[in-house]
């Protein structure tokens, strides 16, 4: 009889007992995640978006600078976006305003970005290299077909999406592609400098 009023004694005590070891388990267990976390590194991304000739030298560059941080904790995810360009209007139609003068149009336009987009993430540390996912848009005008009155533009455009992988501190082409109408063509450089 006694061995049974022991037992329903600890019964009793166990359920009192059992959050306090779950929330230590939970605390030993956050310890080592926080221990096998890599610490947060931060890098200065340069992109240089070069215009080639038909001889891959460069005949006009452009410069692009961000900062970038890698960590594996649950924040948010480590990304940088760059934006930069115009927007272009072009003409869409005409209409007669009501009560307007007879031959008075009121004219529509459409307005297109144009210019460069660059979105890097999911940025992380692979021995003595950085890896990221790049996307990169680039659009302009093309310069030998400029519109005139009533006529659209002509809009070249490049764009590059990849998972991409370079070397720190050294100038790397990760993009490049030939020129549809020339022999000329377009290509992106990333360096990627740790930061202290």
């Amino acid at each position: 009889m006694r061995k049974l009023a022991v037992l329903c004694s600890l019964l009793l005590f166990t359920p009192a007992l059992a959050p306090k070891a779950l929330a230590q388990d939970a605390t030993k267990a956050a310890e080592i995640e926080r221990a096998l976390t890599p610490p947060d590194h931060y890098y200065r991304l340069d992109f240089v978006i070069q215009e080639v000739s038909a001889e891959g030298k460069p005949t006009n560059s452009r410069s692009y600078t961000c900062t970038i941080g890698t960590s594996r904790s649950d924040r948010a995810e480590q990304s940088a976006t760059i934006r930069t360009g115009n927007r272009v209007p072009i003409l869409t139609g005409a209409y007669a305003p009501k009560g307007a003068v007879e031959n008075k149009f009121e004219t529509q336009f459409q307005y297109i970005d144009v210019g460069v987009n660059i979105s890097a993430q999911s940025t992380h540390e692979v021995g003595n290299q950085l890896a990221l996912y790049l996307k990169t848009e680039i659009s302009s005008l093309a310069p030998e077909a400029a519109p005139t009155a009533g006529s659209d533009p002509v809009i070249r455009q490049n764009s590059w999406q990849s998972l991409i992988l370079i070397p720190l501190a050294k100038p790397t082409v990760v993009f490049k592609s030939d020129d549809l109408d020339s022999k000329g063509g377009t290509q992106v450089v990333v360096t990627a400098t740790p930061l202290q």
